[in-house]
């Protein structure tokens, strides 16, 4: 299975795919030994339960595969009416994955139309504060041009310049992604930040060539592509954080440090890092994982899936088995929400699938609670109530 398709099948399954991704994963499911990938891919990705028998599962995926060709073809007949662009939108995708065709605990569950949109909470978007080093601040989103003595911004990314010239002082810029928000950075040395919803990252507007090149992880979650040692006369990478400090070696990782959690996760995408605890050095490799536990300062390295760690770089939240919890803080950044889970059982109950993070969040919680035993939830304000 190509990467095309396998994108293909998740923006489907993220109710995100275009006509043209349609037609094409219709055509190519036709055949029979890439229907054997399909479900293998689906399997090992989306929300099939591990108390499923081989027959429902197959059943599952058997339907899905007949939703995507009437989906097609209704897609292309809407496609043909003068108002196409308002009845699209309502056009009814699997937007809570395989399970709605699953029988469990012998109940039914069927496709139903979407609830209709809460107007209070709506997905994260591109916006960030910038301080400048003289204390002030800039606000940054979508749509917004600013220009600075030294860096750009469309509103989506903020792009600094190379210096002119030798930097003799470093000068700091932070960069604060509010809750609901996320936004990219390019360095002044062409290494490339996304910044997850309410994080920080402080960093110099350009660095001094001959030192470690050096930016904080003040808090917050962040994917850093970094510009190799190679391309600046072998100046170093670090990021610290309070926690911990990160030489880099090679190129892509992502680190997780929210202040209201007592682990840092530091994930290796591509080459090698090394993370410093104390005096204590420990080296990555691709697709290892450390668990720094802040309170024991004990570090653990275990291999994970890469994809699943950064899927939220990527447009998606993806979750194998986290616990309730772990998901409601997640997505409760993403949508600034509140979540007060009125039943505690639910917080150690475990899920499986892939959201997109532009799906309304009722849709979210009806995924929720067709994949879970969440029998009930309430919408008040901005606040989430599990029951």
């Amino acid at each position: 299975m190509t990467p095309k398709i396998e994108k293909i099948i998740v923006k489907y399954l993220t109710n995100s795919a275009t006509v043209s991704d349609l037609d094409l994963l219709s055509k190519w499911i036709e055949e029979e030994s890439n229907k054997v990938l399909f479900k293998e891919f689906v399997k090992t990705h989306f929300a099939i339960h591990c108390n499923m028998n081989d027959p429902e599962t197959d059943l599952a995926i058997g339907r899905l595969l007949q939703a995507i060709r009437k989906e097609r073809a209704f897609v292309y007949k809407i496609k043909k009416q003068p108002i196409y662009k308002y009845v699209a939108a309502a056009s009814v995708l699997l937007v809570v994955g395989l399970t709605l065709f699953l029988n469990r605990a012998g109940e039914s569950y069927e496709l139903h139309e979407p609830s209709i949109v809460n107007e209070t909470i709506v997905p994260g978007t591109d916006k960030a504060t910038l301080t400048l080093e003289d204390g002030s601040q800039i606000a940054l989103e979508k749509g917004a041009f600013i220009q600075t003595s030294r860096a750009n911004s469309n509103g989506e990314q903020i792009v600094y310049k190379k210096e002119s010239g030798k930097t003799k002082e470093l000068k700091y810029n932070y960069l604060t992604i509010p809750r609901g928000g996320q936004f990219n950075l390019v360095l002044s040395d062409g290494t490339e930040v996304w910044l997850n919803s309410e994080s920080q990252l402080k960093y110099p507007v350009s660095f001094i060539d001959g030192e470690t090149r050096q930016v904080e992880l003040v808090y917050g979650e962040a994917y850093f592509d970094v510009s190799p040692s190679s391309e600046h006369n072998g100046d170093k990478f670090k990021v610290h954080n309070s926690s911990q400090d990160i030489e880099v070696f090679g190129t892509e990782f992502n680190v997780k440090a929210y202040k209201d959690e007592f682990n840092v996760y530091t994930t290796l995408v591509e080459g090698k890092v090394v993370v410093e605890v104390g005096g204590a050095r420990q080296d990555l490799v691709p697709s290892e994982q450390s668990n720094l536990n802040v309170r024991t300062m004990g570090i653990e390295v275990s291999m994970v899936d890469v994809e699943e760690v950064i899927s939220w770089k990527n447009g998606v939240f993806s979750f194998k088995g986290k616990p309730l919890k772990d998901i409601m803080k997640v997505i409760s950044r993403w949508y600034d929400i509140d979540v007060v889970f009125e039943n505690k059982e639910l917080e150690t109950i475990t899920f499986k699938g892939v959201l997109g993070k532009d799906q309304d969040i009722e849709e979210i919680l009806m995924t929720i609670k067709t994949l879970s035993v969440l029998k009930e939830y309430e919408i008040i304000g901005n606040t989430v109530v599990l029951k």
